[in-house]
């Protein structure tokens, strides 16, 4: 399905009911946003794992503009304060009220700007994997060159200077760097998702050379007032569980969670844990 909102097509998938039946009425249950990592991913990494949460909540996969299944558009349109408002003007073109947001990676930091930018919409907000400013970076560039391999240290000067120049590239970056990203990688489970994504690798580039070197929310997470659960993997090694700290030392309603086991891919390394955690949260009254 798609969306025209801020000058472009905005791809949306539904799965599951906002009202369900009951012994004697309708139940409401929440409306809950994905926002997929990146920038330049698609929301297809979701949909095997989080998919299951659909009897606990209305789940709403959203491809950001220019990812994904969205329209190709204007490359300089795709900054995260565009992102941000794309996703609130998704939630009023589906006429809804408060929704949830569950942002992964890339789109944890969206999620945070949102719940920010738009508190009177944010009616609870689910972090995983995710950094709450630009200093992630150099935490993960210590990490390569103290732990990586020459291969792995390689792949990741791509990443580092924005300068993937093809698919095959991007390819290259997470077949390596995949133990990294998942304790759990299987090299077959690997191409097999890769064949089933979207991915722009002029968004990742645009990223990693624009505005996540210079935001952060740090100092204005302590104004997020709805219920904040906070996933983190012990072993993520681009957003470090130091960086999930933060977050939940200052956003004031925050629960954090740090997963033994799981890497940056934690809803893969430990899909029962995540679906606990996240089904609980989403159950609350």
């Amino acid at each position: 399905m798609y969306a025209c909102v801020n000058g472009t097509r905005l791809f949306f998938d539904v799965d599951g009911t906002e009202f369900e039946c009951g012994k004697d009425r309708m139940v409401q249950r929440p409306v809950l946003f994905l926002l997929h990592g990146g920038p330049g991913g698609d929301h297809s990494s979701f949909k095997k794992v989080a998919g299951q949460l659909r009897d606990v909540a209305q789940l709403v996969y959203i491809d950001h503009r220019g990812s994904g299944r969205s329209d190709p558009c204007d490359l300089v349109t795709n900054t995260m304060d565009q992102n941000i408002d794309d996703v609130e003007s998704l939630r009023t073109y589906l006429g809804l009220d408060k929704v949830v947001v569950l942002g992964s990676s890339y789109g944890g930091m969206v999620a945070q700007g949102y719940a920010l930018r738009y508190p009177e919409a944010s009616a609870r907000l689910i972090l995983c994997s995710t950094a709450p400013s630009y200093r992630f970076m150099e935490e993960a560039k210590a990490f390569v060159r103290e732990k990586g391999t020459a291969q792995q240290q390689k792949v990741c000067e791509y990443l580092w200077g924005g300068c993937f120049s093809n698919i095959g590239q991007l390819h290259e970056y997470y077949r390596v760097m995949g133990p990294m990203y998942a304790t759990s990688f299987d090299s077959d489970k690997f191409e097999t998702g890769w064949q089933r994504g979207i991915r722009n690798f002029h968004q990742l580039n645009l990223g990693f050379t624009t505005f996540l070197t210079e935001f952060d929310f740090t100092s204005q997470l302590k104004n997020i007032m709805c219920e904040t659960l906070i996933l983190s993997g012990k072993e993520d090694w681009i957003c470090s569980p130091l960086q999930s700290r933060i977050m939940a030392d200052h956003i004031p309603q925050a629960e954090l969670h740090i997963m033994e086991g799981a890497a940056h891919s934690l809803a893969d390394d430990k899909t029962d844990q995540f679906l606990e955690l996240v089904r609980e949260f989403l159950s609350r009254n």
